[in-house]
């Protein structure tokens, strides 16, 4: 998608030369860049088309995460009727989206759920109780001795 928007970007800017061109041959030379640019594009498309892919977040964080990191490479996040508000589609080539959003959705989400637990745990020590271990395991139920 990246790779996509770029030639779309430089399509516009070589259509903007051809338009503000002053002789013929400025003109001519920028047309024929534009039907390659536009060719390259095209080619792009047909080697890997884009497919809907469903995506379950565990939590509200990773959906916004998520979200953000589509709508930053140009792919719309979207859900169907009655689906879980944890539930994404996306419509996008599958290696760009996992070679680019997943691996960065996967790495930041990872940096997130880090900084969660490091402020709940200091948050904790140093207004409710200074030990944050988990709770004392038993070999059986206390009533059952």
């Amino acid at each position: 998608m990246v790779i996509q928007e770029q030639l779309r970007e430089k399509i516009e800017k070589v259509e903007a030369l051809y338009f503000g061109a002053g002789t013929a041959g400025e003109r001519d030379a920028a047309g024929a860049a534009v039907l390659r640019l536009k060719a390259k594009l095209a080619e792009i498309g047909r080697q890997d088309p884009p497919v809907e892919m469903q995506f379950s977040m565990p939590d509200p964080w990773a959906v916004r995460l998520f979200v953000a990191l589509c709508r930053r490479y140009g792919i719309r996040p979207y859900r169907y009727r009655r689906q879980r508000r944890t539930t994404i589609m996306v419509r996008a080539s599958r290696g760009f989206f996992d070679a680019v959003v997943w691996r960065q959705f996967s790495d930041m989400h990872t940096d997130l759920w880090m900084h969660f637990e490091e402020t709940t745990d200091r948050l904790i020590r140093e207004a409710v109780h200074s030990d944050t271990t988990d709770a004392e395991t038993v070999p059986t139920p206390i009533g059952a001795r």
